[in-house]
């Protein structure tokens, strides 16, 4: 299930990074290196993989990343008890604020969505604002977890 680390220091950068959405275990795993290696404070994946191939692609992380786990129908009673962080929907919406615009809270929770059909309305409106990436080609969207790579470089280069 779930747990919460309180970190009562509102200055203090602390980055939560959910993929509860995210299905592929490719991109689950790409995103507990990523989150390893870039200091994220917490990873919250849908569920436990300790399977080769998820050890494999995370290249060990899961060793010293700190893992959380909420199921995606679980997901919105998860978010509604993180009050002491800004929640931060990324999207592929045009609507959405820029990254590079925005000035992150210290404490942010990252909610990233399903590969193929994002976040769902019900859990966006439960977050404080919506990012998204400035793209300039024409395919519409990137990767999971390239834009949370992306995401949490600039998250970073704001607190760290």
């Amino acid at each position: 299930m779930w747990s919460l680390y309180p970190e009562t220091n509102d200055t203090v950068p602390s980055l939560v990074v959910c993929a509860s959405l995210v299905e592929n275990l490719v991109n689950q795993a790409a995103l507990c290196r990523t989150c390893e290696v870039l200091g994220v404070n917490r990873l919250i994946l849908p569920e436990l993989d300790g399977s080769w191939e998820f050890r494999k692609i995370s290249a060990s992380a899961q060793q010293w990343q700190t893992l959380d786990y909420c199921p995606p129908d679980q997901l919105q009673g998860w978010l509604a008890q993180q009050q002491d962080y800004t929640r931060i929907a990324l999207t592929a919406n045009s609507q959405a604020q820029s990254l590079t615009r925005h000035a992150f809270a210290a404490r942010t929770l990252l909610v990233l969505g399903r590969e193929l059909t994002g976040i769902p309305t019900e859990i966006e409106a439960q977050c404080q604002a919506t990012l998204t990436i400035p793209q300039y080609g024409r395919v519409e969207s990137l990767n999971v977890h390239t834009a949370a790579a992306i995401s949490i470089y600039e998250y970073n280069r704001h607190w760290r």
